[in-house]
């Protein structure tokens, strides 16, 4: 089983150079396969990969010296991802490789662990060529936790990150016979409502930070672009945008780790949210400051750490429609809040729907 671990970077003046300079030396090699692998298809229908010796690492530091100031794992990592693109392109899994922007692709490279190379310790990371980089180390891996490989990144509002994949032996849980079981309800003003009444969130990082953020906006439009002044405020821009997506993060590992040490077993409806969010709706901006996609995956990989079951309702379950009670089912307009069934049950329409959706979990964690 693979863990990865992500670690905050302090890194002095010549790591931050050095970091900097392998990112574009793996972009450009990236870019420069690429262009070669079109010309020969364009040429003679040839169609080139990672092992030609003619198309590999050696040929391009050959031809540009250069290259040989970064880690070579990390170059070869590079064309091992253009042809991970390509095969992805051609079994229908995606488009056809794009050239790696300087200014809008992510800036980041891969290497692995090779006798050592790359450790971690109390208060650092060690890596290829950069020696050791100074580290929040804020959780250490387990002591038969075997380390495979790192990747170094840079954020849009200049801090660095190492993500460490590590390799251990699956724990064997034995789920607790409590029964401990909850339904969530997708809630657009709430993150979601439990089949206890409870509510996640009211937060809104977004919107609570959208007039400092305006007024940053707006700040940039009188810069000259390509400035440095217009550089310097993007980059106030950007680390609002990332103060706003570490607070989400933030509130909803703690909201899934809560519930995940208190319940074994937690179901879900299987929304689709990109659909939710469209201007149909006319609510894109709360369901996507709401992160509840992310929250199910952390819900998921959490529970499935823990030994614990994480249940998917099919999402054309009427779960809404269908009376918790006695099981009726009564049809209820967007603007309907509360459910009042013929049996004399009333209650909120997300409370009966996250009861249901508990209720099916259940049914369909037994069946299986």
């Amino acid at each position: 089983m693979n863990k990865a671990i992500k670690y905050r970077l302090y890194p002095t003046k010549k790591q931050t150079e050095y970091f900097l300079k392998c990112f574009g030396c793996c972009r450009f090699v990236y870019n420069q396969a690429l262009n070669w692998r079109m010309a020969a298809y364009k040429a003679d229908r040839t169609s080139l990969n990672y092992n030609d010796t003619a198309f590999g690492l050696t040929a391009l530091k050959r031809q540009f010296v250069w290259l040989k100031e970064a880690d070579s794992i990390a170059l070869q990592q590079a064309l091992r991802n253009l042809d991970s693109a390509y095969d992805s392109f051609f079994k229908k899994n995606g488009g056809f490789p794009k050239f790696k922007s300087a200014k809008h692709s992510r800036k980041s490279y891969m290497t692995i662990n090779q006798n050592g190379t790359v450790s971690v310790s109390d208060n650092a990371v060690k890596l290829p060529k950069v020696g050791t980089v100074k580290a929040k180390i804020h959780r250490k891996p387990l002591p038969d936790w075997k380390l495979k490989s790192a990747t170094v990144s840079m954020d849009s509002d200049g801090k660095f990150y190492v993500s460490c994949l590590f390799e251990f032996d699956k724990l064997i849980y034995i789920v607790p016979t409590s029964g401990k079981a909850i339904g969530l309800d997708y809630k657009s003003d709430g993150l979601y409502m439990d089949s206890n009444g409870n509510v996640g969130s009211n937060h809104k990082y977004y919107r609570e930070s959208y007039v400092k953020l305006a007024k940053e906006q707006r700040k940039l439009k009188n810069k000259t672009i390509g400035s440095n002044n217009y550089r310097k405020q993007q980059l106030k821009i950007n680390r609002i945008h990332k103060h706003i997506a570490n607070q989400r993060l933030d509130n909803l590992h703690k909201l899934s780790t809560k519930i995940t040490n208190s319940y074994d077993v937690v179901c879900v409806e299987s929304l689709n949210m990109r659909s939710l969010s469209n201007k149909g709706f006319g609510n894109g901006k709360a369901t996507m400051d709401n992160g509840y996609g992310m929250f199910l995956n952390m819900l998921e990989y959490k529970l499935a750490d823990r030994g614990k079951h994480f249940v998917k309702v099919d999402k054309w379950f009427p779960s809404t429609q269908l009376c918790s009670c006695c099981g009726c089912r009564m049809r209820l307009a967007l603007n309907e809040r509360i459910y009042k069934c013929s049996c004399g049950l009333t209650i909120d329409r997300d409370h009966n729907a996250a009861i249901n959706i508990r209720n099916e979990g259940l049914r369909i964690l037994q069946s299986a």
